[in-house]
């Protein structure tokens, strides 16, 4: 597919998004199957810097001797993901889009520093058996390689006759011998707390009342935001070379409550695990991460 490159410096404001958030509340009744935008957006120079990886750090649990959290690029791509959502091009309205999963790959080892090329674009529709969901695809270059990569599924529900290959990506899980290893109690302004650090304000994370408005009886902990703690109670320290982190989302967290993280009593660097509630019988996101063990 051809895309029209779009440079996006400097980024847009937090208020730019939300105004356009607001306006893409409506769109028009979709004629036929749904277009696939064909913008990719670019953010030329995006640094690494000390400062939000630490406040990052801070909102899922890292370490500075984890070095880059794996998850950490995504949180700089997402203003990108939520222009594409916004546009006019884009065939639903933003809000109501479910985030379902997450693929990330990282290929180098990430610095604190390195400025990154970012590149976001649509990559595909899928035909989920709850509706209409669309990949979008991060890639990030330094020094004109690809060093880091996430594709980002998302969910328009109740569409009829969705377009795309259907879905089949679920991760599996290996039931027996998985166990609780810790728990986390969550205070009912994290979702807020996360949204400073990651862009998004999405009310259903950072209100009472905004969530009710969309079906929710309390605010709900940003998906991301579980995959990044689950990653920092399992990523190694000395920083990570290659690594890959795949996580499908579940049942909704809410805020305030306490939730555990189950998986396998293993030693290696492969991880099978879930994040559940504390009783272990309803999941909220299940994961898998792998990495390369030779660290410098």
């Amino acid at each position: 597919m051809d895309y029209l490159t779009q440079i996006i410096d400097p980024p847009p404001s937090r208020g730019q998004l939300l105004l356009d958030g607001v306006r893409a509340l409506r769109k028009p009744k979709l004629d036929g199957a749904p277009v696939l935008p064909k913008e990719r957006l670019v953010r030329s120079a995006v640094e690494l810097s000390a400062t939000g990886i630490a406040h990052y750090g801070r909102a899922c649990g890292f370490r500075r001797e984890q070095g880059v959290p794996l998850s950490y690029p995504h949180v700089l791509a997402f203003p990108l993901h939520l222009m594409l959502l916004t546009r006019p091009s884009f065939p639903y309205p933003a809000s109501g889009m479910v985030h379902l999963a997450n693929r990330i790959r990282q290929h180098q080892r990430l610095h604190e520093g390195q400025a990154l090329r970012m590149e976001v674009f649509c990559e595909r529709w899928v035909a989920h058996p709850k509706g209409q969901a669309l990949s979008i695809a991060t890639r990030a270059y330094s020094a004109g390689t690809l060093v880091w990569e996430s594709d980002s599924l998302y969910l328009r529900r109740d569409v009829k006759d969705p377009v795309g290959e259907p879905w089949d990506d679920a991760l599996p899980l290996q039931e027996d011998g998985l166990l609780r290893t810790q728990r986390w109690v969550l205070p009912a302004d994290l979702g807020r707390r996360f949204a400073r650090v990651s862009g998004d304000f999405n009310p259903i994370h950072t209100s009472v009342i905004g969530a009710k408005i969309f079906g929710f009886r309390r605010a709900i902990a940003h998906g991301m935001w579980t995959l990044g703690r689950a990653l920092a109670a399992q990523q190694p320290p000395g920083g990570l070379d290659q690594a890959e982190a795949h996580c499908d989302f579940k049942l909704p967290i809410f805020l305030p409550g306490q939730v555990a993280l189950w998986n396998h009593p293993v030693s290696g660097p492969r991880r099978e695990f879930e994040v559940r509630n504390f009783a272990g019988d309803k999941p909220h996101m299940r994961g898998l991460f792998v990495w390369n063990e030779n660290r410098r």
